[in-house]
């Protein structure tokens, strides 16, 4: 079998232009391999439809799946305002894509139509992009089959307005479930890791509702950070520091060592965090405190990972899924962490990748696991 992939990367004033441009930049560098997935990962200022419509003029019925984010990463490194495609090509393999609506709305009842999608063959790699603002993508993880190979990311866009989308073939929105699953001879190796650790203080979760963490230790959410970081509380409610909540998210202790982070979308005007996970009650949390000199090594880590699953076969393409918090500590070197993970998987690897507001990952026995603050690698390979 012969795998290749190209990747085209594209700034216009419209979404089909630029799809248009992308599209056509990777159809020329897959060369006489017929591509059976592309990939597609967009500004959120671009409507989805004019993205969709640019690429299938050029792709025609090939299977799509992708998602919005406020950068796109490639070699080259950061671009915003642009669309970028890349394109798996195959000679001896397939791939399918199916779009699952009103996710937000009927989340249980998509959630068992994707766990009856992923019962069938929970041995096919798979890629799935969720809404990174309304949808429980934790329940979701927990809903599906144990052994399921899925990966994948919860989309991102407008912070203030939770502008946000996924695509799936010719169809896009943003309460929708894009899953593409692949068959044939391909392998694929995922990594994962984060670069935020504990700086001593905890705290216990005295009230959240739902996708609201409402009080730390009997007080709003946003004095205790008030009290810890030195800015009064009501400034949290307000631009910059609603959103750079996220750049300290809290680690919930779990059976054992290990942390489970769940990060801040952004503070409410009554100081809670809205999350995108719900945190239990009574739990007992950590705040954490990320470096760009931790991150560089977690995106070295997930890397090395991710070739020592996908073990003999050649990587033929890499996509990274960063969580936004990542965005924003590298902001005085855009996308400054990629030449580590460049670095780990060898510059003849085509990168492409975006910012999520969470990570999905397969589980090792069990169901798929939701992570937040990760930098997720999903390698493409060629077996022999």
């Amino acid at each position: 079998m012969t795998l290749a992939a190209g990747i085209g990367q594209a700034q216009a004033l419209d979404g089909r232009e630029a799809g248009l441009q992308a599209a056509h930049q990777a159809l020329n560098k897959v060369g006489n391999v017929p591509p059976i997935l592309g990939i597609v990962i967009a500004s959120h200022q671009y409507e989805a439809a004019q993205v969709v419509n640019g690429v299938v003029s050029l792709t025609g019925n090939l299977p799509l799946v992708g998602f919005s984010s406020p950068a796109s990463l490639t070699r080259a490194g950061l671009a915003t305002h642009a669309v970028t495609v890349a394109l798996l090509a195959a000679s001896d393999a397939r791939a399918d894509v199916q779009w699952l609506s009103g996710y937000s709305q009927a989340s249980r009842e998509v959630g068992r139509q994707l766990e009856m999608l992923l019962a069938e063959h929970p041995d096919r790699p798979a890629l799935l992009f969720t809404d990174g603002f309304n949808a429980d993508a934790g329940q979701l993880c927990a809903s599906l089959p144990a052994g399921a190979f899925l990966a994948g990311g919860l989309s991102c866009g407008d912070l203030h307005t939770g502008n946000a989308y996924q695509i799936a073939g010719s169809q896009s929105g943003a309460s929708g479930l894009a899953l593409a699953r692949l068959e044939g001879r391909i392998r694929v190796g995922v990594g994962a890791a984060h670069g935020w650790q504990p700086v001593g203080a905890n705290f216990r979760i005295t009230r959240s509702r739902g996708f609201w963490l409402r009080m730390l230790d009997g007080r709003p959410a946003s004095e205790t950070y008030a009290r810890l970081f030195g800015y009064p509380a009501r400034e949290w409610a307000f631009p910059p520091l609603n959103h750079l909540a996220r750049l300290y998210p809290l680690g919930i202790q779990q059976a054992g060592d290990e942390l489970l982070l769940r990060s801040p979308i952004r503070v409410e005007a009554d100081g809670s965090f809205r999350l995108n996970a719900p945190v239990a009650d009574g739990s007992d949390a950590y705040l954490l405190v990320g470096s760009m000199s931790a991150c560089k090594e977690a995106a070295a880590v997930a890397a090395r990972d991710a070739l020592q699953v996908l073990g003999d076969a050649r990587p033929v393409l890499a996509l990274a899924l960063a969580d936004a918090a990542w965005q924003m500590l590298f902001e005085s070197q855009p996308g400054a962490e990629l030449s580590l993970l460049q670095e780990a998987l060898g510059l003849h690897v085509p990168l492409v990748g975006g910012y999520t507001l969470g990570q999905i990952v397969p589980g090792k026995d069990a169901p798929p696991k939701f992570l937040n603050q990760h930098l997720l690698v999903v390698l493409f390979g060629e077996t022999a």
